[in-house]
C-alpha cells in the first residue's frame, strides 16, 4: 500500500502523519507553535521554530510509521516569511495571517487602485523587506508551504502552489504569473518571488527527509475540501478557531479575485496538469475562539467536554441570544466594527442558557455561510460536510442542521486538512485518481433537521434582527472595507 507523509502547519500547531490510499491517517505527531503578539493586532511566529519542528516531527512520524512514498504539505495561508537568498535565514519574524499591522498600508493602496487586505501576504512582505534594511532582490518571499518546501529540500526549491498564490495578493488573474504592477508599487523584486506550480504534481525531492518526492502543496482550506472528498462538487465547513465554508463551484474562473457581493471570495481549490479547479470561500471570524473565551476568560466551563451537557440541561436558551462577533463579522456582512454580545439576559439567565446561546450563535453563523454560498452560486445544497474541533459537540451539529434545513455529515477525520494533504500527494504521484478520492467519503455521523420550515424561518428571522444590533458598534471600523 502506497503512503504519503502529510505535513500540516496550522494556525497554532504543526502536525505530521501518514495517510494511506484508503484515506486512513496514522502515526500522528503534533506540537504547538509559539505565537506572540508584541502589540495589539500583531501576530508573530518564529520561522526557525517552524523549520525545526517540521524536521523533528516528520522524522518521528517516519521513524515510528515506516517509509513513505511521497510528501504533501498543507499550511495556514498568507502567513508570511522573508529570508536571505544566500543563507536561508529569516530576516524577521513570520507575520501571522491574522496580523493587522499593515492596515494603513492597505487603505493607502486603495488610493492607487490596488485592493489588498491586511490578512493577505503582499503588504506583510513589504513590511518585512522594509524592516530588514535589505534590497528585496537579496531576499526571498515565502508563505508557509514555500518555506517548508525550501526547508525539506535543503534549499533546492523556492515554490508556491496555485491555491496559496491565489490569495496572497501578488497574483495576476490567470494565477500563472505575478502582477508586475503590485510588485512595482510594493517595491518587491521579481527575484524574490517563488515559482508558481500546480497543487498536485512532481515538484522535487525532500532530501532532508530521505529524498522522498514532494507531490502536493496546498492551502489548508483547499486541503480540507479535498480531504472530505469534495472533488467534482460539494461543500464543507471547517469549524475551528474561525469557520471556513469552501465549495467547488464548477466555474471557469472569476472576473476578479476581489470579494463578491455575496460576501464570499473566489479560491483555487486545486490544480493539476495546468488545469485550475475553482471554488468559493465564506468566513466566520470567531467560532471556536468564542468557546475558548467562555472557558478561559468567563469561566462558564472548566473543560470543553462540559459544553454539551450544560447546553442540553435546559430545553432552550430562554430567549438569550449570542452573536459571535468578537473580531467583527465576516461573510456575508463584512463589518469589522461589529462586536459580539449576549442579548435577552434576565435575572433568571443561567450559565447553561449562555452556553447554549453561544453554541447556537456559532451554528447560526454557519447557516449564514450556507445562504451566502447559495446566493453566490445559485446551487441549493442538500448536504454540508464538516470538520474541525467543534464537530465533537453533537448539540452544535444538530443545531446547525436545524438552522440550515440540511443534512450535516461529519468527517471521520476531525482535522481533514491532514488527510487532504496526504491524498493530494498520492494523486499528484499517480497513485490515486480523483474518482477514487471522491468515493472515499464515508461520514462518521449524520444529522438531519428536527424542526419544520416554519420554525426554522422564525428562528432565522429572529437571528437576523439580533445580528443587526451588533453591526456598526465601532462606526469608524465598520466603514473600513478591504
Amino acid at each position: 500500500m502506497v503512503r504519503a507523509l502529510a505535513i500540516d502547519v496550522g494556525t497554532t500547531s504543526i502536525r505530521t502523519a501518514i495517510v494511506d490510499e484508503q484515506g486512513s491517517v496514522s502515526h500522528i505527531q503534533q506540537q504547538k507553535l509559539t505565537v506572540t503578539s508584541p502589540q495589539p493586532g500583531e501576530v508573530e511566529l518564529d520561522a526557525n521554530e517552524i523549520k525545526r519542528l517540521v524536521l523533528e516531527l516528520s522524522a518521528k512520524t517516519l521513524s515510528e510509521g515506516g517509509a513513505c512514498d511521497v510528501v504533501g504539505i498543507t499550511n495556514q495561508r498568507a502567513t508570511t516569511i522573508v529570508f536571505d537568498a544566500a543563507t536561508g535565514e529569516p530576516v524577521g519574524p513570520a507575520l501571522g495571517w491574522q496580523d493587522l499591522r499593515t492596515v494603513i498600508d492597505c487603505l493607502i493602496l486603495q488610493g492607487e487602485n490596488i485592493r489588498l487586505a491586511p490578512n493577505q501576504s503582499a503588504t506583510k512582505a513589504k513590511w518585512l523587506v522594509e524592516h530588514s534594511g535589505r534590497p528585496s532582490k537579496e531576499l526571498r518571499f515565502a508563505t508557509i508551504e514555500t518555506w517548508i518546501a525550501y526547508v525539506i529540500s535543503n534549499g533546492a526549491l523556492h515554490i508556491t502552489d496555485t491555491s496559496n498564490a491565489a490569495v496572497n495578493g501578488f497574483i495576476s488573474l490567470d494565477i500563472a504569473s505575478w502582477d508586475q504592477h503590485v510588485l512595482d508599487v510594493l517595491k518587491i523584486d521579481n527575484a524574490a518571488m517563488p515559482t508558481i506550480v500546480d497543487t498536485m504534481g512532481s515538484h522535487g525531492n525532500a532530501s532532508a527527509l530521505g529524498n522522498i518526492p514532494i507531490t502536493a502543496l496546498v492551502g489548508d482550506q483547499s486541503a480540507s475540501l479535498f480531504g472530505q472528498s469534495c472533488i467534482t462538487k460539494g461543500t464543507k465547513i471547517t469549524f475551528g478557531t474561525g469557520a471556513m465554508l469552501n465549495m467547488i463551484d464548477g466555474s471557469s474562473g472569476p472576473e476578479t479575485l476581489s470579494r463578491f457581493t455575496s460576501g464570499c471570495f473566489p479560491i483555487v481549490a486545486r490544480s493539476q496538469d495546468g488545469k485550475l479547479t475553482w471554488g468559493i470561500e465564506g468566513i466566520v471570524l470567531s467560532a471556536g475562539s468564542c468557546l475558548e473565551w467562555i472557558k478561559n476568560e468567563l469561566g462558564l466551563v472548566a473543560d470543553f467536554n462540559e459544553l454539551e451537557p450544560l447546553a442540553t440541561s435546559v430545553p432552550s436558551s430562554d430567549g438569550v441570544s449570542f452573536v459571535p462577533a468578537l473580531a467583527g463579522l465576516g461573510t456575508p456582512y463584512w463589518d469589522f466594527g461589529a462586536r459580539g454580545g449576549f442579548f435577552g439576559l434576565t435575572r433568571g439567565t443561567t450559565k447553561a442558557h449562555m452556553v447554549r446561546a453561544v453554541l447556537e450563535g456559532i451554528a447560526q453563523r454557519g447557516a449564514d455561510l450556507v445562504l451566502a454560498s447559495e446566493e453566490q452560486t445559485g446551487v441549493k445544497h442538500e448536504e454540508i460536510r464538516v470538520d474541525g474541533g467543534i464537530t465533537a459537540n453533537e448539540f452544535f451539529l444538530q443545531s446547525f442542521s436545524n438552522f440550515t434545513g440540511l443534512r450535516v455529515s461529519v468527517s471521520t477525520e476531525r482535522e481533514a486538512t491532514t488527510r487532504g494533504a496526504g491524498l493530494m500527494a498520492l494523486v499528484g504521484a499517480g497513485h490515486l485518481s480523483l474518482d477514487q478520492v471522491e468515493k472515499l467519503w464515508s461520514p462518521a455521523k449524520e444529522f438531519t433537521p428536527q424542526i419544520d420550515d416554519e420554525e426554522r424561518a422564525t428562528l432565522r428571522k429572529n437571528w437576523m434582527s439580533v445580528v443587526a444590533r451588533t453591526e456598526k458598534t465601532i462606526p469608524e471600523l465598520s466603514s473600513v472595507q478591504f
